[in-house]
Formats: structure tokens, C-alpha cells, sequence
């Protein structure tokens, strides 16, 4: 079990399993004092763009924004941080198990006791909770190496857009529309993400670009190496990039005048990665390049340009 205080946290994904006397696999329980402070510090230590438009929210929406990506973040360092394949899939299982838990009303780790309140106060579907883990083990199992479009499409929608419909609840809405605004504007946001992640995912043996445009321009068996180097990849990740401006278009399309006050949050993080895409654009969609990143100052402009931008 990682030894964390109950200030400074650290995420559970590298614990051993425990398990239960009925054999149900159980997530090991880091030391804690106040389960919200211990989400809040999760998200603080990622230094993470999401932060920033989560402090205009009002307190109860802003502490289950941030038990939310508290979630999403120790999960996620569970299918990226692991080295032992049969403990990522455990602890995932077990992460699995405790939203079970929590749907149930016994939650136990310091994250899912910060979720209970928001899950009861803003109505969060346990079927995305279970639609993000199913994500992860996508990347977890090879799954996410060379995929084929139908499962690039899931991946993102399970990674992205679950966490879209989620946080919409917590924004609160009325329109029927706005799920559809959160599914497509997520899918921009983990597009974006790949395309900034290209070269840190091969050199980690991950490639995210799909099978179909890689056998198109006869690259499929290209080394990760050979393949950040390649024109054609070049030119698939450019074909990604419209794809992220016509999901941004269509998340644009589906949110009804009166529902961008609601929405302010998500505006504003879109402000954030319309500027991160314009950048890689500007590079030439290179694969090989560095990722981009913003620092603290720059983000906060960005947040602050869409924040007086929108309505």
C-alpha cells in the first residue's frame, strides 16, 4: 500500500490488491482524514488545465468536479503507471468493485466517499463511472495499440465523453441537447489529447492512430520509432486534427444559447484546447515534435480570454 499523509496524497494504483473474505477484489485504502481534501489534492498535484475553470463554480459543484477527477486521474495512472499487467487489470477490477460499492451506499476509499454526495445531489449515472474504466482497460489490455476507427470512436467516447456527461450533470442543464454538446466536445478534447501525445505514447509502445489510415499510407508496420518520422503519419495526425475541428463544431452546434451559462466551465477548458490544437496545427501535425504545453501563466490567459469571451 503507498503510504500517503492526509494532507499530501498520493494515488493508491501502485498498492497491492486486498481482498475481501468473500474473494471480491478490494482496493487498498490510503491513510485519510477528510475524503474531500484528499480529492482536492489529487487535483491539485496534477496541475492539470481543469482546475482553473472549476474555481468559478460554486462549492458543492466544485468539490464534485474535483472528486471526479480525482477518479479519473487514479485510474488513469492505473492503465498508464502500473508495470505489472495482471495488477493494473486487478486494481481496475477492483476500482470496478467499489463503484459497485458506492452505487450501494458502502463506499470505502477517500475518492468514492468524495463522489457519494455529488452521485446523490446531481444524479451521476453509474454507467459512466463504469464507461471510463472500460476506457482504461482498452489501454491497459493493447487494445489502443493501432486501433481501428470504431475503436478509436469508443476509446474516446469511454475516456472523454463519460467524463462530458458526468460533469454536465454536475454543471447542471435543462436542454436535452446538452449530453450530445458534452459527447462530441469530449471526443475534441481526447483527440486533442492524442495528437499532443504522439511521440511520449510511441516511445511508451502506444499508438493511438487508427489501423485504417495507417495500412492507407502504408505504414502499419512501421517501428514506433520509423513511424514519428513518416509523412504518412503526418498526414494521419492532420486528418485527426480536422476531425477534432468538426467535433469542436459539432459540440458548438448542439448547446442551445441558453444553456452557455451553465456550460461556462467547459467553454472555458475549451478555450484551452482549441489554442493547444491551433498550435499543433501550426507545427505541421508533426508526430515527432515535443508535446505542447502551456505553463501556469499562459493557461490562466487562455482561461481568462474564453472567460470574457463567453456570455
Amino acid at each position: 500500500m503507498v503510504s500517503v499523509s492526509s494532507d499530501a496524497t498520493a494515488p493508491t494504483g501502485g498498492a497491492a490488491l486486498l481482498e475481501a473474505r468473500d474473494g471480491a477484489r478490494r482496493l487498498p485504502i490510503p491513510p485519510f482524514s477528510d475524503a474531500k481534501a484528499y480529492a482536492g489534492a489529487v487535483a491539485r498535484r496534477s496541475g492539470s488545465s481543469f482546475l482553473l475553470p472549476m474555481l468559478l463554480l460554486p462549492k458543492p459543484k466544485r468539490e464534485a468536479m474535483l472528486a471526479l477527477y480525482a477518479f479519473c486521474r487514479e485510474t488513469d495512472d492505473v492503465a498508464d503507471e502500473i508495470p505489472d499487467q495482471a495488477e493494473a487489470l486487478g486494481l481496475l477490477d477492483a476500482w470496478r468493485e467499489e463503484i459497485a460499492a458506492l452505487y450501494r451506499g458502502e463506499p470505502r476509499h477517500p475518492v468514492t466517499l468524495a463522489l457519494a454526495e455529488p452521485v446523490e445531489r446531481f444524479g451521476l449515472a453509474q454507467k459512466h463511472f463504469l464507461g471510463i474504466l472500460e476506457g482504461f482497460d482498452m489501454d491497459r489490455r493493447g487494445g489502443m495499440v493501432r486501433p481501428t476507427m470504431a475503436e478509436l470512436e469508443r476509446y474516446c467516447y469511454c475516456v472523454a465523453g463519460c467524463v462530458g456527461l458526468l460533469s454536465v450533470s454536475i454543471f447542471g442543464y435543462r436542454s436535452p441537447r446538452v449530453p450530445e454538446f458534452a459527447e462530441h466536445l469530449g471526443h475534441a478534447f481526447q483527440l486533442t489529447n492524442i495528437l499532443r501525445d504522439v511521440r511520449e505514447d510511441a516511445e511508451r509502445g502506444r499508438i493511438y492512430l487508427p489501423i485504417e489510415l495507417l495500412r492507407r499510407e502504408r505504414i502499419e508496420n512501421l517501428s514506433p520509432s520509423e513511424l514519428l518520422g513518416s509523412k504518412g503519419a503526418q498526414r494521419i495526425c492532420a486528418e485527426l486534427g480536422q476531425l477534432a475541428r468538426r467535433r469542436f463544431a459539432q459540440a458548438t452546434k448542439a448547446l442551445p444559447a441558453e444553456e452557455r451559462r451553465n456550460m461556462r466551465p467547459a467553454l472555458l477548458m475549451r478555450g484551452v484546447y482549441e489554442v493547444y490544437l491551433d498550435r499543433i496545427e501550426a507545427r505541421g501535425f508533426r508526430p515527432d515534435l515535443p508535446r505542447v504545453r502551456f505553463g501556469p501563466l499562459r493557461k490562466l490567459a487562455l482561461v481568462l480570454g474564453a472567460f470574457f469571451a463567453a456570455p
